[in-house]
């Protein structure tokens, strides 16, 4: 009788031990994922994943003069024509003209800081150094990214034009929701469409919404008056907890 009670009471125990090691361990589950990085690639193989175009810094009712186009494209020759891009193209007839592309993800920590690494990649036919109205094509056109909770979008001004509701900064200066990462000219001496990447070099962080959701947007911010095109090839996003 005795050592069934003994036999009891031990198993009693590692049940016990085991419920509070399982405890342990799912704690230190859940932890580690909420300080994992979300890693959030667009390789553009298939379609555009989810994302959408945008313009600002123009009049309204002015669109077809601004001649703003956006597709689902492939890289121009001599680039691999088999690799998907966005294409996304306007003529800068203000002198300020931003064009942009936005996707929501999600699967986030809610209202949670993240440190945000962004990574851009493109095509470009504009040599540096090169000349222009208002402005060189290649380093007058200023490559930016950012994330924010808000839903980025244009909105009319006092003015009818259409401005960004979100801190984008202005050309070549960045602002609270968007980061310069680098200028379209293509890195080279040739007009040849060249792929070039662009990182962000300083700190940038944003805060998830309730929901967990964030929203991420590229764009370019001229001050070259005429056309862009530009091909957005890959983009990367790391969002870290802070």
């Amino acid at each position: 009788m005795q050592k069934e009670k003994v036999k009891y009471v031990l198993t009693k125990k590692i049940v016990w031990i085991w419920f509070v090691l399982a405890g342990l361990l799912a704690s230190c589950t859940n932890e580690e994922q909420k300080t994992m990085p979300a890693n959030f690639i667009f390789n553009f193989n298939a379609d555009v994943e989810g994302w959408a175009e945008g313009f600002a810094d123009y009049p309204v009712d002015s669109d077809s003069f601004y001649e703003k186009s956006f597709e689902y494209s492939t890289l121009p020759e001599p680039l691999d024509q088999n690799t998907g891009a966005l294409k996304i193209s306007g003529n800068n007839h203000s002198d300020d003209l931003f064009m942009f592309v936005k996707r929501k993800v999600t699967g986030l920590e809610p209202n949670t800081i993240y440190r945000v690494e962004m990574t851009v990649e493109f095509a470009s036919d504009v040599p540096d150094g090169t000349p222009g109205v208002g402005g060189s094509p290649g380093e007058s056109v200023y490559i930016k990214a950012g994330a924010t909770a808000q839903e980025p979008a244009p909105v009319i001004d006092e003015d009818n034009w259409y401005r960004m509701n979100i801190d984008k900064g202005n050309q070549s200066q960045g602002g609270e929701d968007m980061q310069v990462l680098g200028d379209f000219s293509n890195d080279t001496d040739t007009n040849e469409y060249t792929l070039k990447t662009v990182s962000n070099n300083d700190s940038f962080s944003v805060t998830s919404d309730e929901n967990g959701e964030v929203w991420l947007i590229v764009g370019s911010d001229s001050g070259f008056e005429a056309t862009t095109t530009i091909y957005y090839n890959r983009f990367e996003f790391v969002l870290t907890p802070a």
